[in-house]
């Protein structure tokens, strides 16, 4: 018979233990064999890991934010220092509170997660400390294995043996997502509160701590702020009983209304300018720097560019109605640097019926007249005066043509007219450039050549027009085409005294460890005579000599300032252009169709000119109040016709009015000696182009009087040059 041996109870306790306790032993034991034979990712991937990063497009304070870019994420890497203590407290108190004690896991929370997943219905718990979410957004996949979890929880150890506590907790909030494309709690302090993670309040800092466990669900703009208000307390209250804050602090921060940025002020600012310089320095450092973490701080002011957006806002609907002109663009310059201040390159970026992304402050355009002050700054420095008297009378220039066909411009001829159909007779190169009169300016085109034009314009900046070959005397009344940001830089030469500084967008950028790697410098470079821009600058900004083509009142006049500014408007209307300067800032406008359609038939002096007016009016009111220099006087030794004298006696004491060709040496205009120029292919043209004219209307030279005459020929083309 087998004997039954009885178990005692207390015996049956032990055993029990034992077995469960072996078991524990076994399944420990298997766990550590797993762990030692299972690959595990190299540490060392974590240290060479390749994080992209924003690169970060800022105003010319360095505090306005424009533009954060980077082809997948929103995120920008800074030091433990740069976050404040209140987003450090917040983040540990609600995702790991024990994140100072542990070796990088919680075998507490482990088994309780672990626990709640077995339990049918139960709800999922993280337990996972912040080093180990640090390894999963950093070395590991998201697949979900067991092995993979392993995994987390080995290196998570490794990484704790490796780095400090700084260092991880560093890592895990510049990596941590904020929905969408936004990383890492810099990110997202600018984006939500518009400011740096160093200067976010306490309640802010709840905020964003409250927002890592389901940044889609509670998202501030989304449909669960209430649930976000809630946890954010939740979050206070964490910090207080750990000791973070004070009850006073707490209750505070819980009753602090926090606004958010709206969607609308997290948009591109500057947007045309933003991409400016996105291409500028994908040509300086390559593609992949974009996604580096570059801080670039470039030359904009956000006050003006908002200014100007606001005002061409206001008038592009205006012009589109009444001149059929469906873009507009703007820049404005400082002078003394060549700094790029604003840029507008549509009248509304985010338009798709006018193709609003389309810079137009880049596209090369006809500048009408506005090529003339370069024309006639040529003129003073060869040797001719403000006051050299020029006759604006019917007159052939093709020498292919009669002199008597001062009404035919059918090709070869070329006998152009002024925008008004109107001649004027004797007049100053001042008055002439001031009212800007085609005849005169064709003329004093053809006195300084048209090659040398070119280079002067050239050397100022404006580097589109090419060969010289290409033009004619056309050249003068817009024939070549440039942009509106050379223009602009170009007119800042007259503002500067002569001096230019090429146009410029970055003052500085940094790499993403703060090492400073451009930063600009000023190089200015004498381009245009002292004297010469002060006498360009007189003529421009002199109001009455603009008088009957504009008022006294006109808007291109500022009472009590030095506002130099010249208009143009191409053929058929198809651009309208107004730059003005004064010593401290420059500021162009051009206004047309992408498509180079033609606008309703006007001036730019009625399209542009109201705009560009209070854009200018801003600028000066916050820009240092400046002068011109004085421009140098005309001496008296000069011949009599740059004196401003035309009626001069010939041989036999009869005043007959005579072209500067008859007068003066064109190569050598102060030269008080008389030469024969009857051989200069101009010659005979100009003077039968006076002759015919003063026949005809012999009033318009009594007494020296200038007498605007209709136009009594028959013209053949037009020219909408003013």
């Amino acid at each position: 018979m087998m004997r039954i041996w009885k178990i005692p109870f207390k015996h049956k306790i032990l055993i029990s233990f034992l077995v469960i306790f072996g078991a524990g032993l076994f399944g420990a034991g298997s766990l550590l064999l797993v762990i030692a034979f299972t690959p595990t990712p190299d540490i060392a991937s974590f240290a060479n890991r390749q994080v992209d990063q924003s690169t970060k497009i800022y105003d010319r304070t360095g505090q306005v934010l424009l533009y954060d870019y980077n082809r997948d994420a929103r995120r920008n890497i800074i030091s433990l220092s740069d976050i404040s203590p209140n987003i450090i407290n917040a983040t540990v108190a609600i995702e790991d509170s024990s994140f100072y004690e542990h070796g990088g896991i919680r075998v507490t929370s482990i088994i309780r997660a672990a626990l709640a997943d077995l339990v049918p219905g139960g709800s999922t718990q993280g337990g996972s400390t912040i080093t180990q979410q640090v390894v999963k957004n950093t070395i590991l996949t998201n697949k979900k294995t067991i092995s993979r979890k392993v995994h987390e929880w080995v290196l998570a150890i490794k990484l704790e043996q490796e780095y400090s506590k700084n260092q991880i907790l560093g890592i895990y909030l510049n990596d941590i997502p904020f929905g969408g494309t936004l990383y890492g709690v810099e990110a997202a302090s600018e984006t939500y509160f518009g400011i740096p993670a160093k200067d976010v309040s306490l309640a802010q800092a709840a905020y964003l701590a409250a927002m890592i466990q389901a940044p889609s669900y509670y998202s501030p703009h989304g449909r669960h702020r209430t649930e976000l208000d809630t946890r954010k307390n939740v979050v206070l209250d964490r910090m207080r009983t750990l000791g973070f804050i004070t009850d006073s602090e707490y209750s505070t921060a819980e009753k602090e209304t926090v606004a958010f940025l709206s969607r609308a002020q997290n948009n591109i600012i500057a947007p045309h300018f933003v991409f400016y310089i996105l291409d500028k320095l994908k040509q300086l450092y390559g593609s992949n720097a974009l996604v580096s973490g570059l801080k670039v701080t470039t030359t904009l002011d956000a006050d003006l560019q908002a200014h100007a957006e606001s005002i061409i806002s206001t008038t592009a609907p205006i012009i589109l109605k009444n001149d059929n002109a469906s873009n507009e663009s703007m820049i404005a310059i400082d002078p003394p640097t060549g700094e790029i201040l604003s840029m507008i390159g549509s009248s509304d970026f985010f338009s798709t019926t006018t193709d609003g992304q389309y810079n137009a402050s880049l596209a090369l355009r006809q500048p009408g007249s506005t090529m003339k002050p370069f024309i006639y700054s040529l003129a003073l420095e060869k040797g001719y005066t403000r006051d050299t008297i020029v006759f604006d009378v019917p007159t052939q220039f093709s020498t292919e043509c009669s002199p008597k066909d001062v009404t035919n411009s059918t090709p070869p001829c070329y006998a152009p007219v002024n925008f008004d159909n109107t001649f004027r007779g004797p007049m100053t190169f001042e008055t002439a450039l001031a009212q800007s009169i085609n005849i005169p300016a064709i003329k004093v085109l053809y006195l300084v050549g048209i090659q040398k034009a070119i280079q002067l314009a050239e050397a100022m900046g404006l580097t589109s027009l090419g060969d010289a070959n290409r033009y004619g005397l056309t050249l003068v009344l817009g024939g070549g085409e440039v942009r509106l940001l050379d223009l602009t830089s170009a007119y800042a030469v007259f503002a500067n005294s002569g001096v230019k500084n090429t146009p410029v967008g970055i003052l500085e950028v940094d790499n993403n460890k703060g090492v400073v790697l451009q930063k600009y410098t000023p190089k200015p470079e004498r381009v245009l005579p002292k004297n010469i821009a002060n006498s360009i600058n007189a003529m421009l900004s002199d109001n009455p000599a603009r008088v009957p083509e504009y008022t006294l009142h006109s808007p291109l006049y500022f009472p009590g300032y030095d506002v130099a500014v010249k208009t143009g408007t191409t053929d058929d209307t198809r651009d309208a252009w107004v730059v003005g300067y004064t010593p401290s800032i420059a500021i162009g406008t051009w206004a047309g169709n992408n498509d180079n359609t033609p606008m309703k038939k006007s001036i730019a002096g009625l399209i542009l000119a109201p705009s560009w007016n209070k854009i200018m009016a801003y600028a000066i009111s916050k820009y240092p109040k400046k002068y011109f220099g004085e421009a140098n006087p005309i001496p008296a030794t000069v011949p009599l016709m740059l004196q401003g004298n035309w009626r001069i006696p010939d041989l036999n004491g009869e005043i007959i009015p005579h072209s500067l060709l008859y007068w003066t040496d064109k190569n050598n205009p102060r030269n008080s000696q008389l030469i024969d120029s009857s051989q200069d292919p101009q010659y005979s043209y100009w003077e039968y182009g006076i002759s015919a004219f003063y026949a005809t209307h012999p009033n318009t030279f009594k007494n020296g009087v200038q007498l605007p005459v209709p136009l009594t020929y028959i013209a053949t083309t037009t020219q909408n040059n003013n």
